[in-house]
């Protein structure tokens, strides 16, 4: 399975990640590589829990994309 991860900047240093379609399944690490090196076992813990108390597994149905702001123009 697949998932999708949001990467945060941590107020405190580091980051922070979660999974939308994972509501409350998060991790985090120093670096942006420890968080991708540590997201599969949370995503898998996750999903584990799940199971274990019968609630459905989501499956990811996602659609991610940018928009574009336009500048306000100075004054």
């Amino acid at each position: 399975m697949e998932y999708v991860i949001v990467i945060h900047t941590a107020e405190e240093g580091g980051y922070w990640a979660e999974f939308p379609a994972l509501p409350g399944c998060f991790t985090q690490g120093e670096t942006i590589e420890e968080v991708l090196e540590d997201a599969p076992l949370a995503a898998q813990s996750h999903i584990e829990a799940l199971r274990e108390f019968g609630q459905p597994i989501p499956d990811e149905h996602l659609l991610v994309a940018t928009i574009q702001i336009p500048t306000p123009s100075a004054a």
